[in-house]
């Protein structure tokens, strides 16, 4: 496979930025896949000029290198675009927003990747390259974590004072996932409950007074297992969990890795508010609100006026998809977070059956078949959308495979499997039940008639009926808006 790299990450990997460990992760895998890595000329003679001396360390011969497009491709990006759009090479990967933009309006989208994108795909197709796990979520002291971990470079370089910092919280807990295979850092996140009396006079504009969640320190290394999802729901669970009315983060925007967090932060919801000193300072409303129309915005509440459906899920499909939702009688050591379908919120939903089907905004109930007394109900999802027809099969997988528990082979037997091609529901990981009800307890319920009348499909329930589950569930109701 060609893959075209642009000026910024070829900038980077000749720079050798000890603290950018994207690039480095990127060029291993690039490699490791066997990708044959591309270069246009115009990169090469910007590099030249703008940075002569770094770019003697740039050894092109491990590049095919694209000569020059016609003059008239002289917008940003758009020499790049234009290679692939005449097919020169397979892939161009980019952090550059606006060109992501220019690609979906040419309907190049899918060939135009960020890093982690590419990184999330080459596990896809070669899942056996995988060589290490990225184990659960931790929740650890400070004093328990190296300081001195390559992971905090970026951290150290951007706020004076950090390792004084992190030694004034070696008491208190963060969040962390790292590499089994060395032990390293892959992802990091402090969270800070402030109250309505927190003193906020060098942010500005001033905050009015509120019970806050304050994102205190986020970073997330790119490997193509959606660790930034998995922890923005550790975000999400915790404002729920604390009832606060916004969430606040303050960050600069100067690297690239600071601006993916940006964009992945914005994507659900945040939005700028203003400066704290060089920082910028973007808020999250957590006030319950719906917004139908895109749920990641107002995600985790859902609405209780909408479509509510059950949704049966095989056991060996349950927990790999819906992780929080593990069992008691399942072993968490079989469910690391190595795949991207796992830590995401978004998920991919597959199915066969006939209408009823849910539409934007219904809400899902997960039942974990298994009969009368292991059948249970144990998650609720809200659909962010739905397809119902493609154009051919490989329009399907692409369309599935970053957020389903099937892998490239599976996907084509469903299919093949028969002419009636499948449904396919995008929806947001929400809530797990805090107690689970079986089988049995729906039928005294009124839920299911009997025994038979297991969903095998969307089983529709009324209002009351969600209700009624909510209730037996013992469900937190805040996040559940009428």
């Amino acid at each position: 496979m060609n893959v075209l790299l642009d000026t910024s990450i070829i900038l980077n990997k000749i720079l050798g930025n000890k603290a950018d460990q994207d690039i480095k992760i990127l060029f291993k895998w690039l490699d490791r896949s066997k990708c044959q890595k591309v270069i246009h000329a115009r990169t090469v003679e910007e590099l030249r000029k703008t940075e002569p001396t770094a770019f003697l360390s740039l050894s092109l011969s491990e590049f095919k290198v694209i000569q020059e497009e016609p003059a008239e491709q002289n917008a940003d990006g758009a020499y790049l675009l234009n290679t692939i759009a005449s097919n020169c090479a397979d892939l161009l990967i980019s952090e550059d927003v606006r060109i992501h933009a220019e690609a979906k309006s040419l309907n190049l989208a899918d060939r135009v990747l960020d890093i982690d994108q590419f990184l999330e795909k080459v596990f896809a197709d070669n899942p056996e390259m995988v060589d290490y796990k990225v184990l659960n979520v931790q929740k650890i002291p400070f004093g328990k974590i190296d300081l001195d971990d390559p992971f905090f470079l970026s951290l150290k370089k951007d706020y004076m004072g950090f390792a004084e910092w992190f030694q004034r919280k070696r008491n208190e807990t963060a969040y962390i996932t790292f590499n089994s295979k060395n032990g390293k850092l892959l992802s990091f996140l402090y969270l800070k409950i402030e109250g309505p009396e927190e003193n906020y006079a060098d942010i500005q504009p001033a905050f009015p007074q509120k019970k806050r969640l304050k994102v205190g320190t986020f970073k997330v290394i790119r490997n193509g297992f959606r660790l930034g999802e998995r922890f923005l729901k550790i975000i999400f669970d915790n404002a729920l969990k604390h009832k606060v009315d916004e969430i606040y983060v303050t960050i600069f925007d100067r690297s690239d890795e600071q601006k993916r967090l940006i964009a992945l932060m914005e994507k659900w919801g945040f939005v700028y508010w203003g400066n704290k000193g060089e920082e910028n300072v973007y808020v999250r409303n957590f006030v319950p609100e719906c917004d139908n129309e895109n749920v990641n915005k107002t995600y985790p509440f859902i609405p209780k006026n909408r479509d509510t459906y059950i949704v049966p899920i095989y056991p060996e499909y349950h927990t790999e998809l819906l992780p929080d939702s593990i069992l008691n009688t399942e072993s968490p050591e079989d469910f690391v977070e190595d795949s991207p379908h796992r830590n995401g919120i978004s998920k991919v939903y597959v199915s066969r059956a006939w209408e009823p089907h849910p539409r934007k905004g219904d809400i899902l109930v997960f039942y974990r078949t298994g009969g009368l007394y292991k059948g249970v109900v144990t998650t609720i999802g809200v659909v962010s959308d739905t397809r119902e027809s493609f154009a051919n099969k490989e329009e399907f997988i692409k369309y599935c495979l970053r957020g389903s528990v099937f892998p490239e082979k599976e996907l084509k037997k469903m299919w093949d499997y028969k002419p009636q091609k499948p449904f396919v529901v995008n929806f947001l990981y929400v809530y797990s039940f805090p107690k689970r009800i079986n089988m049995e307890r729906l039928i005294d319920m009124g839920i299911f008639k009997g025994v038979n009348d297991a969903p095998r499909g969307f089983y529709k329930i009324s209002k009351d009926q969600f209700e009624s589950i909510l209730k037996e569930t013992a469900s937190e109701g805040r996040f559940i808006v009428d």
